[in-house]
């Protein structure tokens, strides 16, 4: 893109009838020099790390956040399949069948007073042991004195009365 001219004029403020003065102005040379020429690269190597770290950290909380989500839903069900007189294995089926998109293997489920008498509880208790994909318990190691390691455990417990 070529620099535009600007062109500015005003009278004469002596007042002697000279006329009108016309200033231009000229626009900068830009040299490149050889010092700046892979600034911007430079730049975007120190930036990218820490932009990933963000990125994938954002990616790690969605994730956990929908497991969590996800073992509450499936403990839930799991008692409320108890409470209407479904049987341990049933109900065990039912967690897993609500939780499709999480690894059976990391999962616990405990079942307890299924058929009971009516008017006492079953309850179901689902545990889950989610990994993080960033190295970001590494940093949150630090932050929290070693209390939060690669694998983060949610356990959720649901309680219903038996009909």
């Amino acid at each position: 893109m070529a620099p535009l001219f600007v062109s500015l004029a005003r009278q004469d403020p002596e007042g002697s009838g000279k006329g009108i003065h016309v200033f231009r102005l000229k626009p900068l040379k830009r040299d490149n020099k050889r010092g700046e020429r892979g600034q911007g690269l430079v730049e975007f190597v120190l930036v990218l790390p820490i932009f990933l770290l963000l990125v994938f950290s954002i990616m790690d909380f969605g994730m956990g956040f929908h497991a969590w989500l996800t073992v509450t839903n499936s403990a839930r069900e799991g008692a409320r399949l108890g409470a209407v007189r479904g049987t341990q294995a049933q109900i065990v089926q039912k967690v897993q069948d609500t939780s499709t998109s999480l690894d059976k293997s990391k999962m616990t489920i405990t079942v307890t007073n299924a058929q009971g008498s009516p008017g006492g509880s079953v309850v179901v208790d689902v545990k889950y042991d989610y990994s993080l994909i960033t190295p970001l318990d590494k940093i949150l190691g630090i932050v929290s004195g070693g209390k939060v390691g690669p694998t983060l455990k949610f356990d959720s417990k649901a309680d219903m009365r038996l009909e």
